[in-house]
This record gives structure tokens, sequence and C-alpha cells, in this order.
């Protein structure tokens, strides 16, 4: 005797998945809701540069774009928090833990937060005039800014954590149109590249007291145990990342001219919207890769991030490869323009980046599973790159390539390593994952 199972409509199935979702579905799901946000942030990010340039010109763009360079040097420390706090989040399954942990976090990255500002405003003066600012009011501005930078990261990491994406996406959103916003009037108020500079530091304390979910608020009694491996981990990839997505616009800022340096700038935001959008849908890998059970199938939770990175820099580097001076010219004005010629270091820089986002798939999926040394790695490229940008800096064109052998280098290492150690010992290699 046999019994029909009752086939189930699409609706049902919806509702199913909703209920109890899977992990291909949170996968699938959490990726396009970070892609979605990365590209709304994208847009705000693109037009406060774009206004931001048009306002301001080539020199004193070049001084906002450098601040915002700073800025991002200091998402070493933010990032660290928020993948440290995400992991740790994503693997406790007991509520009063994941709020612990949280707790925890959140007030260790405020004493590092206010330690860093503190430092930034001591050394305003010398820092300002290294860089070529016209003003110590730059950096005295940003130091506000730095204080609350990296307590964000640890409550957007509890967010991800929770695999709460909708939120975490709409924090980045807000900030950015903050951002946006403040810019063009603080801009139009007459306070030039400062007016720029300001509306970051505002956008950032905004984004700040945005809603965490409120399970992590409730009191707990619960200790968590010093993660120094973990910290360690997270401090030294996002070192290392920072310094190979700042280094070149800070020492172009340094060896050229504020002219050359803006029109640099400009360029340099191609590869940051590619990096940008591919971090997102990392974003939305690790916590699920972090979390998941060692029967579930890995193997898809790598594949959708790669699928995407590779779409999102593939159509960047033919749009930059077929219509760099059109598109340079009508985003950001003729200004950008005229003497200058980028046709090539739009397209190399597109490749570059997206050379450089498939090596951090790879190495933030290894470390979502285990402790890995492929951070290390990334960090002596980055300080490679740092050397090679000192040696190499006669044109632009230089200072591209350099970073363009680098990526391809980095991608061809972490990508053969762990094959290696997985050959060398796959039972070590089967118990991490």
């Amino acid at each position: 005797m046999t019994t029909s199972v009752p086939r189930l409509s699409w609706r049902e199935k919806v509702a199913q998945l909703r209920a109890h979702p899977n992990t291909k579905s949170r996968m699938l799901g959490g990726s396009l809701i970070m892609l979605i946000g990365s590209g709304l942030v994208s847009v705000l990010n693109f037009a406060y540069n774009v206004a931001v340039a048009r306002l301001l010109g080539p020199a004193e763009f070049g001084h906002a774009a450098v601040a915002i360079t700073l800025l991002m040097l200091v998402s070493a420390l933010t990032l660290s928090f928020q993948l440290v706090a995400a992991k740790l989040v994503a693997r406790n399954e007991v509520v009063e833990a994941k709020a612990a942990v949280y707790q925890t976090l959140l007030r260790r990255a405020w004493k590092v937060g206010l330690a860093l500002g503190t430092a930034l405003l001591i050394a305003s003066g010398p820092v300002a005039r290294y860089l070529n600012l016209p003003s110590a009011w730059m950096i005295v501005v940003l130091a506000l800014g730095f204080a609350f930078y990296v307590p964000v990261g640890a409550r957007r990491g509890a967010m991800q954590g929770m695999c709460q994406f909708r939120r975490l996406a709409s924090s980045y959103v807000i900030e950015a149109l903050l951002k946006l916003t403040g810019a063009l009037l603080l801009v139009e108020f007459g306070m030039n590249a400062l007016g720029a500079i300001a509306a970051i530091s505002v956008s950032i304390i905004c984004a700040y007291f945005l809603p965490v979910p409120a399970e992590l608020k409730i009191k707990t009694h619960t200790r968590v145990p010093a993660s120094l491996s973990e910290a360690v981990q997270a401090v030294v990839f996002f070192v290392g990342q920072v310094i190979i997505s700042n280094c070149d616009i800070i020492l172009v800022k340094h060896f050229f001219r504020p002219e050359t340096a803006g029109l640099y700038a400009t360029v340099a935001l191609v590869g940051r919207v590619v990096f940008f959008a591919s971090w997102m849908v990392v974003s939305a890998m690790f916590p699920i890769s972090a979390g998941a059970n060692p029967a579930e199938d890995r193997k898809f939770i790598l594949a959708v991030p790669v699928t995407f990175v590779v779409a999102i820099s593939g159509a960047f580097i033919a749009l930059m490869a077929l219509a760099p001076d059109f598109v340079l010219h009508l985003v950001f004005g003729p200004h950008f323009t005229q003497g200058q010629s980028v046709d090539a270091l739009l397209a190399l820089y597109a490749a570059m980046s997206g050379l450089y986002s498939l090596s951090v798939v790879l190495i933030a999926y290894e470390m979502s599973r285990k402790v890995a040394n492929t951070g290390w790695l990334q960090l002596v490229i980055a300080l490679a790159i740092v050397a090679g940008i000192f040696v190499f800096h006669d044109t632009l064109r230089q200072v591209v390539m350099v970073q363009l052998v680098a990526m391809a280098a980095l991608l061809v290492l972490v990508a053969v390593i762990p094959f290696l150690r997985r050959a060398q010992s796959p039972s070590v290699w089967q118990e991490a994952a």
C-alpha cells in the first residue's frame, strides 16, 4: 500500500522557505539583498564624489578624497570588529551568548575608537602637512568621526552575524545618504572641502545610533572568552585590505601635483565601486558559511559570491574599456579630462579591482571556516605594492600596473595554496571544513 505525498503549490513552497530557510535560500537571498544595498550605496557614494568634484574642482576634490582614504585606512579596525562579531555571533546558537559577544566587543570597540580619535587629533598638524592639506581642521573634524567608526563596525557585525541583511544594508544606505545630503548643504554654505569632510563624520555618528536587533540588548551574565586568534586573523586581513585599497591614493597625493592626484582619485572610484559591491556579497556569504553544518553544501556557498563578483567585475571592465573618456566626462565634467588621457587607466584599474575582489572572496571563505593564514599572504602583497609604488611612480600608469601585477599574483596564490594544503593533509582540512 502506497501513500501519495501531496504536492505543494509554489505559494506554499515560498511560505515554507520563508518559515524555514535553508542554507541555499539564505545564501541567495542574503546576497541579493546585500547586492541591491551595495548598488544603492554605490550610487549615493558616486553621487557624493561627483557632486563634490563638480562643486570643488580637481585640487579641492583631492583634499576631500584623501580624507576619505584616511577613513578607509581606519576601516581596518572597524571591519576587524565587524568580522569577529559576525563570526562569533553566527556560531553561537543561544541568544544570551550572542548578546554577550556583541556587548563585549562593543565595549572594546569604544576603547579603540576613542584612542584612535585622540591620537589623530594630536597628530592633526603633521598629518595635514604630509598630505599637503590646506588646514589641519580637516583632520580634526575627521578625528571625531574616527571615534565612532570603530564601534559602528561592532554593531554592524552583530547584524551580520544574526543574518539581518536588510537591517545591515539599510545601515550602509542611510550613512551614504546622510553623507551626500550633508556634503551638498555644507559645500553650498561655503565650507568647501572641509564641509565635504564634515559630512563624512556626521554620517558615521548618525549610523552608530541606528538600532540593532533587540535580542542583543538583553542583560546577560554570560562571559565571552577572549578569542585572540580570531582577532589577530581579522586585524591582519583588514590591515592588508585597506593598504591595498588605499595606499595608492595616499602615495599619489604625496608624489604628484594636486590636480593629477585629483584625477587619479576619480579613476580609483571605479575600483572602489567594484570592490564595495563585491564585499557586500561576501558579507552575506561569511556568517552563513561560518554557521553552516559540515553536512551542508559549502561549494554552493562559495559559488554564489564568485559568480556575482565575476559578473560585476566583467561589466565594469567592459564599460571602462569601451567608453572611458565618455564616462569620465559625463560623470565628473570637462575639468577632469582636459589635457589628461585616462583611456587605459580606467580599464586597468577595473581589472585590478576585479582580480582583488576574487581573491578576497577566497580568503574570506577560508576564514569563515577556520583561522586561516592567507591573510598574512595578503599583507605581504600589500607591503610589496607600497614598495613598488615608491620605486615606480613616474606616471599614473606605472602606479596602476604595479597593483595589477600584484593582484594577479595574489589571486593565483590564494587559489592554489588551500588546494595544496588540502592535498597534503585532507583529514585535517575536512575537520576544519
